[in-house]
C-alpha cells in the first residue's frame, strides 16, 4: 500500500465487478451490499470533500442496485469498432 492511496475505493471497485459476476441473487446481493460498504469506508477516509461525495454517490447507487436487480442488470454497450476500407489490391502502386 502506498501512501496517499485509499484501499477501499480498489476494493468496492472489486465488489461491484464481484457483484456484476454473481451467478445467483443471494450472491449478487451480498457483493451489492458490500461494494456499498466498503464505498461508505473510502468516503470516511478521504479527505478531499468532492472525492468524498463522490464516493457516497456510489454507496448509494450500489444499495439501490442491491435492492432493484434491474438497475444492476443493464449491461453496458461495447464501443462501436471501427472498420477499415477495403483495399484493392489492383489499386496499389
Amino acid at each position: 500500500m502506498s501512501f496517499g492511496k485509499n484501499p477501499h475505493v480498489a476494493k468496492a471497485t472489486a465488489a461491484e465487478q464481484k457483484a456484476r459476476a454473481a451467478g445467483d441473487e443471494s450472491a449478487r446481493v451480498t457483493a451489492w451490499r458490500e461494494a456499498a460498504r466498503q464505498w461508505e469506508r473510502a468516503a470516511e477516509r478521504e479527505p478531499v470533500p468532492k472525492r468524498a461525495a463522490e464516493y457516497t454517490t456510489n454507496a448509494a447507487a450500489a444499495r439501490e442496485a442491491a435492492d432493484n436487480p434491474e438497475v444492476a442488470a443493464e449491461p453496458e454497450a461495447p464501443p462501436p469498432v471501427a472498420v477499415p476500407p477495403k483495399i484493392d489490391p489492383t489499386e496499389l502502386n
